[in-house]
């Protein structure tokens, strides 16, 4: 079916970890040109879909040398910003973006793992957005940003074919948002980084339109203001002498009036799903959904080839969470762990990997299993390596796409 097919690419460029995925606390100051796909397939029970494919693009100087472009396009969503460097002084850069389509505001049920497709629905929805980029420290190695956005978001609701008819969902909403934050340091949009380092905390306050009740018998409750607090350490480095790389991951965050729509959702293996994604190997995407989490983990890639390309890599992680009402199980600690191969160029990252829920609920008890595919294409040296000049009247064509796979 052509709704199906659409909800599958697009369901998950929404904004619903923390953020939507390619919104960055500061203005990306590097030229990238970036393809991304992710996907974990469930081996037990009726998971919802989950994926993702978009291309990241990132212009600086845009138009002008002051201007930074950046687009995030998947098929049936967009998001763009256009920064203005050194808009409101010096230090202090403005971004202004908008972002919208179809399927932004979907929402999947998942109530101790089992998705219920008979209470979940479809959403479209668009936004504008207003954004101040402040540099406390000049000249420091490691930069501190202050962050403020604002952002007047409408979404509208539909049900899915699978919907129970007695299921009545939300009416159309305005939301509007305001979001404040301290980062120091910062990590690229890509997939693994071999070096970096964050540490930040976030506010964000969302406002709705409506105070609306939906759902069977309308038990269901919009709260109409919710209050979100959170903060990540993340540390990403690469041994010199052994060319092995590792990461690790700590998060946690509280919430005021925490709803279906704002509360913290954990759960699958999707690095670029969000800004800060909420991962835990084996678990259905988005599976637990709480009010309050702290989350800790880590990723460990060594090489086994002399180039470096062709890897192994573990993962591990372990949350603490304090359900939303109504999503309430067995046991506060859910914990999962993974493996897979890792291939690296200058052009692609492909991992294939395998992940264990050790805690996620199944039908035979505890433990699920899962697959997935990470894939990222960077076109700029893609590019380089298929029109590379040749001799008059040599035609290399075969040597050209092994260049692109291999560069």
């Amino acid at each position: 079916m052509v709704i199906a097919s659409w909800r599958w690419w697009a369901g998950l460029v929404s904004a619903s970890c923390l953020s939507s995925l390619p919104a960055l606390a500061q203005i990306d100051p590097v030229k990238r040109d970036l393809l991304q796909v992710g996907y974990n397939a469930a081996f037990e029970g009726h998971a919802p879909l989950s994926a993702y494919a978009f291309y990241y693009r990132n212009q600086p100087d845009f138009l002008q040398t002051n201007l930074t472009l950046r687009l995030a396009v998947a098929p049936t969503y967009l998001d763009s910003e256009l920064g203005i460097r050194g808009a409101l002084g010096q230090l202090t850069d403005l971004g202004i973006g908008i972002a919208g389509g179809g399927f932004a505001d979907s929402y999947n049920e998942i109530r101790q793992g089992k998705f219920l497709p008979q209470e979940s629905f479809d959403g479209y929805g668009g936004e504008i957005n207003v954004s101040l980029y402040h540099l406390f420290n000049p000249g420091y190695q490691i930069p501190l940003n202050g962050v403020l956005r604002g952002i007047a978001h409408y979404a509208t609701y539909a049900s899915l074919d699978e919907t129970a008819s007695n299921f009545r969902v939300p009416d159309p909403m305005g939301i509007f948002s305001v979001r404040t934050g301290l980062r120091w340091g910062g990590r690229e949009p890509t997939l693994f980084p071999s070096l970096a380092m964050e540490l930040s905390v976030w506010y964000q306050g969302e406002f709705r339109s409506e105070a609306d009740r939906y759902g069977i018998n309308l038990d269901r409750q919009i709260q109409p203001s919710s209050h979100l607090f959170w903060g990540e350490a993340f540390l990403a480095y690469t041994l010199p002498k052994w060319h092995h790389s590792f990461n690790i991951t700590l998060a946690a965050g509280a919430s005021v009036n925490a709803d279906r729509f704002s509360a913290y959702r954990l759960g699958g293996f999707l690095p670029l799903v969000a800004e800060y994604p909420l991962s835990l190997p084996g678990y259905y995407y988005q599976e637990l959904t709480a009010e309050r989490f702290a989350l800790l983990g880590a990723n460990y890639t060594i090489p086994f080839d002399t180039h470096q390309r062709w890897n192994m890599t573990f993962t591990a992680a372990t949350a603490l969470v304090d359900y939303l009402p109504g999503f309430e199980q067995p046991g506060q600690w859910h914990s999962g762990v993974g493996g897979g191969v890792f291939y690296t160029s200058r052009t692609w990252r492909v991992m294939l990997d395998y992940g264990y829920g050790i805690d996620a609920i199944r039908s035979g008890g505890r433990g699920a299993h899962s697959i997935g595919l990470l894939l990222q294409l960077d076109l700029e040296p893609a590019r380089e390596a298929f029109f590379q000049a040749e001799p008059p009247g040599r035609w290399r064509g075969f040597e050209r796409i092994l260049g692109v796979f291999g560069s």
